[in-house]
């Protein structure tokens, strides 16, 4: 499994792919319910490289960022249905409420996002272009979001 729990780990996993040429991409985010606009996302993502690091929040930071009910998944458990997606070379969590810390660690060659985001407002970027590498945003699926799905599950529940 391409699960690492320790960015020290993760950083010299990085440094191995550098030296051999290989583009690294980095995205991050809960994925706390897998749905079509992840798998979507994270393909598109993996794409504009040669390897795709995910970087995973902890439970705790999901819980301080969408509230006491979330996550619906353990890390554990998320952690092992990302590793098991093609596009994803690597996941690494993180338990700070942003991914900056390790970022700034494993300085990716392409920083990557979803959304509406502006490439001068994700968290990394500086640091990213800093080290000369780049930051680009990937448009979302409609119709698709975590949220939508678990109201989903509530209504049928």
């Amino acid at each position: 499994m391409n699960y690492k729990k320790e960015w020290e780990d993760a950083l010299k996993q990085v440094e191995t792919w550098k030296k051999a040429g290989i583009k690294v991409v980095f995205t991050n985010g809960c994925f706390d319910l897998l749905h079509p606009g992840h798998i979507d996302y994270l393909h598109k993502a993996r794409q504009l490289g040669d390897v795709l690091i995910v970087g995973l929040n902890d439970d705790d930071s999901i819980s301080r960022l969408k509230g006491p009910e979330r996550p619906i998944n353990p890390l554990e458990d998320r952690s092992i249905m990302l590793s098991a997606l093609k596009s994803v070379d690597l996941v690494v969590p993180f338990s700070e409420d942003t991914p900056l810390g390790l970022i700034s660690k494993l300085l990716p060659d392409l920083l990557v996002k979803g959304g509406d985001y502006q490439p001068d407002d994700i968290v990394g970027a500086k640091e990213v272009r800093a080290n000369g590498g780049h930051v680009t945003v990937i448009t979302f699926v409609d119709g698709h979001s975590t949220t939508a799905l678990i109201e989903r599950i509530k209504s049928i529940a």
